[in-house]
This record gives C-alpha cells, sequence and structure tokens, in this order.
C-alpha cells in the first residue's frame, strides 16, 4: 500500500526494530500524523520469515494458519488455490465488533503496535504488510473499530479485523474527521488496497493491540493523575490547616515501598515553607490528621506502585509476537510453532489491577472533598465553601458527583479478567477478557480526572478562605493555573462547565510542571 517499499531513515522518522516501545513515546505518536518506518535490521528478518513460509507451501505440509483452517476448523486442510480467499475470509468473518469506535489516538497505537509486531521478524508476513499499516498512519486513515467484540484470546480478533478491514480497501474508516467507506479513504489518500498472502490475515488478527493500545494510554494519563492527587491532597490539607508531620523522610524510609517514599517527597516538596503551615505550627491541639490526609503517601504511593507494574508489563507487551503460529529462527532455517503468545492475560491482569488502584484513588480524594465542605470537621471554612450557606449550596452537590463518580469506579473495578465463556467451539476454552479490562480501566481515569479536578476546585477555594495567609510558593502557582479556568466561587452557578474545563485542562498537561519533580 506504502508508495515506498524502502524504510525511511531521516531523524523526524520513529523506526520501528519489533522491540518495547514506552508508553510515553507511544502517547506522543497517537496524537497526530506521523511518521514511522520499519528499521532496516527488522525488514531482513521479516523477508527471512516470509521466505520460511515460502518453503513450507512448496513442500505442501499441513502447518496451522498457513494452510489450514481456523479454530475448531485447524484439521481442515486448505488447497493452495484457496489461500488468499482464505486469508481474507478470515477478516471478514471475524468483523463482528460493535458500539461506539476507538478514538483516534488508539487506533493509531493499535497500527504502530501491530506493525511493531511483524517488525520483529517471526510473523511470516512480507514487509509490505507492515508497510500498509504504516501507510495508514502517514496518511492518517484510521480504520473504524468497535470498540466491543474482543474476549482477549486468539487475542483482540474483532477489533484487529477491523484495523485489517481498511487495509483490504473493506470495512469504514475515518478520514478527515468523517467515517467514510475505506476504500473511499484509500483512494483520496493515494493509497491502494492490499491482497493478503498465506499466512498474513492470521498475522494481523492474531494479538493483543487493541487491549494494550487501550491500555496503554490509559495507563499515560493515571500517572499524570496519581501525580496530581499529591497536588490537590496537598492545597486540601493546607485549606484544613492539617500538618506535613507525617510526611518525614524518616517515617517513610522505615517502610520503604518506592512508590510511598516518592509521594512522600513530592508531598513535602509542595508544602515548602508554607505561611499557612507556619500559623500553626506550635500549639495545634490535634496530634494527628484524619487518615485521608495523613495516609496520602501510603495510598498514592500504592497506587504508583502498581502502575508502575502495570507499565513494565504492557511496555513488555509493546515488543511482544502475539501473534500464531511463530516462525522461529532454529539453525540455519526456521520452525513454525503453533502457540498461545496471542493469550491476553497478562494484559488483563494488570489493567485489572490498575483498575481497583485507581478506584482507591477516588475513593480517598472523595474524603478529602467531603471534609472540606462539612461543616463538622472543615477546620472552620465556611460550610459547603460557601459564604451565604442556606440560600447557597456551594460545592454541597459537586461532592455529590464525586460520590457518583466513586460508585461507578467501584462497579468498574470488578475484575473481567477473574471470567471465561469458552469460544469457537470450545477449542479456545479459557479467554482473558482483556479488552473489558483495558475498556473498564480507560472509564475509571476519567472518572479520577472529574474528581480531581473537583477537589483542586474545592482545595482552591478554602484556601483563599484563609487569606491573607498563603500556601507554598508551589501551591500558589497551582492555584494561578486554577484560577485560570475556575473564577473563584462567590455565588452559586452552574459548576459543571468548570468542572469539565478543569478536567480538560488536566488531561492537556496544565499542570505537569510540578508532577516530574517525583516521578
Amino acid at each position: 500500500m506504502s508508495k515506498s517499499s524502502e524504510p525511511r531513515n531521516d531523524s523526524a522518522t520513529f523506526l520501528l526494530t519489533g522491540e518495547s516501545i514506552p508508553l510515553a513515546q507511544l502517547a506522543l505518536l497517537s496524537k497526530s500524523k506521523v511518521q514511522v518506518g520499519l528499521d532496516p535490521d527488522a525488514v531482513q528478518r521479516m523477508r527471512a520469515s516470509r521466505a520460511a513460509v515460502e518453503e513450507v507451501l512448496a513442500r505442501g505440509e499441513a502447518v496451522y494458519g498457513i494452510n489450514t483452517g481456523f479454530g475448531k476448523l485447524s484439521e481442515v486442510r486448505i488447497p493452495n488455490e484457496d489461500l488468499v480467499r482464505l486469508q481474507e475470509n478470515l477478516v471478514r468473518s471475524h468483523a463482528c465488533g460493535l458500539g461506539e469506535p476507538l478514538p483516534p489516538d488508539e487506533v493509531r497505537v493499535m497500527l504502530l503496535l501491530r506493525a511493531n509486531v511483524l517488525a520483529k521478524g517471526l510473523s511470516g508476513a512480507r514487509v509490505e504488510v507492515a508497510e500498509a499499516l504504516l501507510a495508514l498512519l502517514e496518511h492518517d486513515v484510521l480504520p473504524w473499530v468497535p470498540s466491543r467484540g474482543s474476549v482477549g484470546a486468539s487475542g483482540d480478533l474483532s477489533p484487529l479485523a477491523h484495523l485489517a478491514l481498511t487495509l483490504l480497501g473493506e470495512g469504514d474508516a475515518s478520514w478527515n474527521g468523517k467515517r467514510v467507506p475505506s476504500k473511499d479513504a484509500l483512494d483520496e489518500a493515494g493509497l491502494t488496497p492490499l491482497k493478503l498472502s498465506a499466512k498474513e490475515g492470521l498475522a494481523l488478527l492474531n494479538g493483543t493491540q487493541a487491549m494494550t493500545s487501550v491500555g496503554a494510554l490509559a495507563m499515560e494519563r493515571a500517572w499524570r493523575l496519581v501525580r496530581l492527587a499529591d497536588i490537590s491532597g496537598a492545597l486540601t490539607l493546607e485549606a484544613l490547616l492539617g500538618t506535613p508531620t507525617a510526611f518525614d523522610e524518616r517515617i517513610h524510609q522505615a517502610r520503604p515501598h518506592p512508590g510511598q517514599i516518592a509521594s512522600a517527597a513530592h508531598l513535602r516538596w509542595l508544602m515548602d515553607d508554607s505561611a499557612i503551615r507556619e500559623s500553626h505550627r506550635h500549639g495545634d491541639p490535634r496530634v494527628q490528621d484524619a487518615y485521608c490526609l495523613r495516609c496520602m503517601p501510603q495510598v498514592h504511593g500504592a497506587v504508583r506502585d502498581t502502575l508502575r507494574h502495570a507499565t513494565t508489563t504492557l511496555e513488555i507487551e509493546t515488543g511482544s509476537a502475539t501473534d500464531n503460529p511463530l516462525v522461529l529462527p532454529a539453525g540455519h532455517g526456521f520452525d513454525v510453532f503453533s502457540g498461545g503468545n496471542f493469550h491476553g492475560a497478562p494484559v488483563a491482569a494488570v489493567m485489572d489491577f490498575a483498575a481497583i488502584s485507581l478506584t482507591d484513588l477516588i475513593s480517598i480524594c472523595e474524603r478529602r472533598v467531603d471534609r472540606l465542605i462539612n461543616p463538622d470537621v472543615n477546620e472552620g471554612l465556611p460550610p459547603f465553601l460557601t459564604r451565604e450557606a442556606g440560600v447557597s449550596s456551594g460545592y454541597m452537590i459537586a461532592h455529590v458527583t464525586v460520590a457518583a463518580l466513586l460508585n461507578e469506579s467501584r462497579v468498574l473495578s470488578h475484575p473481567a479478567s477473574v471470567d471465561n465463556t469458552p469460544t469457537s467451539g470450545g477449542k479456545e476454552d479459557h479467554v482473558s477478557m482483556g479488552m473489558t479490562s483495558a475498556l473498564k480501566l480507560r472509564q475509571i481515569v476519567a472518572c479520577a480526572e472529574y474528581c480531581l479536578a473537583i477537589e483542586l476546585m474545592a482545595a482552591a477555594e478554602g484556601v483563599e478562605c484563609r487569606a491573607p495567609l498563603q500556601p507554598s510558593l508551589h501551591l500558589c502557582e497551582v492555584m494561578e493555573v486554577v484560577r485560570d479556568t475556575v473564577a473563584p466561587l462567590k455565588e452559586d452557578r452552574v459548576l459543571a462547565n468548570d468542572i469539565e474545563a478543569l478536567a480538560a485542562a488536566i488531561r492537556a498537561g496544565a499542570f505537569d510542571r510540578w508532577l516530574e519533580i517525583y516521578s
């Protein structure tokens, strides 16, 4: 499909090697049209493995996925004259996805990761197949990929089938922001539909690239949120006249979980030289704060450690051969092995773990928002952070929204990976449900963005009630960013627009300069 069959090596081109890709790099490459090529060594590996497939065909031996049926039909031998039709029928028959489509950024990552799998040179696909995927990226012809229909083994069959349909000039694609027939999009981009050869339909469909793409981009957003929770939590602590004593480095060195140590250090840095803190350092009758304030390093830190584990797993997956069969080097030649690397269990498990952990982050955030508005415990702040309590409700219902989002997240955090429904006539009798895990994680991340936006808004309101005392310099700067988006609540107004705007600012990186100090 690509107009050029040779990989580009200019400095503006990201070259695929078949190895792992950092999630931060994937997030950058997901944004718009990108220049991605194949590393020359990857091209040579692909050509060698393809030659091995051609040799199998020449010998006439039966090998799964090359000249047999699929799944329960793997015992059916396919004559050579039907091999192209076999691969095309595989793509068409597996395109059973339903529901809303994956957004453009996730589809771009799917294209990239599927090409990277082929670049490992273990799939037996021609170089032209990987180039065709990269041509879609380059021209921003994005396959229309419905989000529902994958059970995560034999990989994300349905989403990847919809991805492959566009290569064939079939199905639909997103072109210039509109849903159009793939053939029309290819024509306008100057691209030619791909004709599949033996093994190549299976090489495009077996794998975990849908769940990994959704999970990887959700994970990048989650990393921002767990560090932002230190910021919103520090602002809340200031508003409630809390003490940072519990963040003392010696406490956390005595229980040296890396995430806990990082979160405590971040909180200490955020609150350094706070006038509000100094105003009640001496003579404060409270010995310690409530858990939602005192235990931020422990809870936020546990989320960090969970995300770190999940990130490691996802990054391994980005550079893994996940199709079946694999064409593996053996001495001076290759052996073709049927295995199960398409099974999404590793990804599904960590996505579920991350979802549970982020729900706990929302839970502790909800408790802090409650303390900010609740006149029984908010240390003299106005009831519901309004100066006209009664005639005005202030942040009362904003807290109700947090409670609703927490409830939704708790329901979604039930692990999908513990479920199983045998498919393909019982041949594929254990599946991962990894795509469900990834989609749930993405939804919980969105809930967390809203909840932290509400905490930032409420905490900023509370801190302003302590004027003329000021928080630390870092938190004063954070307050300026909040106020660039959300005005003080002088009287009741519709807060929904403010919450949406601040959540969008979070996603756009408005607070990132205060997140990278202790990552």
